[in-house]
């Protein structure tokens, strides 16, 4: 079952048949049980529409919770963030942190920051180095259990960030550097460890750079990463947690205005974001 939220509302889909709801979007994404409250709202509406084409403008599946994210979470992130930051003297900080007891863990974006499947993101003006991070993105109720998923696209500035490790906020947070979508999903079970996140990236039709990795090579458990951050923290319309990726292009990569992101995780759908023009 897939939430997705549109200019008319919020819109389920189930089954192969789209269905137009009255429910309020905060109110369904924080029940302790959203796809039990999802099926009530299926029941009591006589409203299907199909394809969700025609339903209007995709916008992003958030209401008021924020976007938190985690790094170095997977061995390939752990060994990117090194390289990018050894000549700052930053090098040894993301070892260290890939096998400390404490996760990382940041503020990525507030709801109004971010972007939609079929939006466009952006690079920094100041930033020479910039990637899209394709990330399993957590639904966390207002308790901090795990009750749906989305994707994410964690825009990073690799050349601010290897700068100085004090600059991540900088690195990670600005207009358009967030992505999520297409639609919240709510399986009946967790997703299964072979559960694969795809990126490919285009340029002027053609692919750039692509990859895959299966969520069963990140280092911590998905609830540990919830426990972690709801530690001090209290969210009282829940919270989209980003769990890191796998997936770096090459050194010698970066975006450019023009680009086409797309992330794919199978039983979730596929986020397409283009690079806003600079």
């Amino acid at each position: 079952m897939k939430l997705f939220k549109t200019t008319q509302g919020t819109v389920i889909g189930y089954r192969e048949a789209f269905y137009r709801t009255g429910a309020d979007w905060d109110e369904l994404v924080c029940d302790a049980q959203p796809r039990q409250r999802a099926l009530d709202w299926i029941g009591r509406s006589g409203e299907t529409a199909d394809p969700l084409g025609d339903l209007g403008k995709l916008l992003p599946p958030i209401g008021r919770q924020e976007v938190w994210a985690s790094g170095v979470t997977y061995l390939r992130s752990r060994s990117a963030r090194m390289e990018e930051s050894r000549d700052a003297g930053g090098g040894t900080f993301y070892d260290r942190v890939y096998e400390a007891e404490r996760p990382e863990l940041f503020f990525k974006a507030a709801p109004y920051r971010v972007v939609g499947h079929g939006g466009q993101v952006r690079i920094r003006k100041d930033s020479a180095w910039n990637v899209p991070e394709p990330e399993l993105t957590l639904l966390l109720s207002p308790k901090g259990t795990i009750t749906g998923y989305t994707i994410g696209n964690d825009m990073s500035s690799r050349s601010i960030e290897g700068e100085n490790p004090l600059y991540l906020p900088q690195a990670k947070s600005y207009n358009g550097s967030t992505a999520l979508g297409p639609c919240i999903y709510l399986p009946e079970e967790p997703l299964p460890a072979e559960t694969e996140i795809q990126i490919a990236i285009f340029r002027q039709g053609k692919e750039a750079f692509g990859g895959q990795v299966p969520i069963s090579q990140i280092k911590r458990q998905f609830d540990e990463l919830a426990s972690w951050l709801y530690r001090e923290l209290s969210f009282p319309y829940g919270c989209l947690l980003m769990t890191g990726t796998g997936i770096v292009p090459p050194n010698e990569f970066t975006l450019r205005a023009g680009d086409e992101i797309r992330i794919t995780i199978p039983p979730v759908g596929t986020l397409v974001n283009t690079v806003a023009p600079a």
